[in-house]
């Protein structure tokens, strides 16, 4: 089965895509206590992406998101199990942080 590029909401912001087979798998993401956990560390402009309250909703991308994604995808070496491609500008410490806890 082909997969197709999805994008997760925070709030209402579109916040980073990925792929998956179907928009019921794209959806089980908003409930991976490890994401909920990277959204809430990783910051953009010193806000955390995620308060801990706001909804998350996952989506079919828009054809800028899924394009912003495919050029993600085909940077990553080697091709990982599930790449999400951030659409808003990441403060690279808080990154650090959240992939080394």
């Amino acid at each position: 089965m082909l997969s197709a590029v999805f994008t997760l909401d925070v709030g209402g912001k579109p916040t980073l895509s990925f792929e998956a087979k179907n928009l019921r798998e794209a959806g089980e993401i908003c409930h991976e206590e490890w994401l909920k956990a990277d959204l809430a560390r990783i910051c953009s402009n010193g806000v955390p992406l995620w308060d801990g309250k706001a909804r998350l909703r996952s989506r079919y991308a828009a054809e800028a998101e899924a394009a912003f994604y495919r050029q993600a995808a085909q940077q990553e070496q080697p091709p990982g199990d599930l790449i999400l491609a951030y659409l808003v500008e990441l403060d690279i410490g808080t990154i650090e942080d959240a992939t080394a806890a």
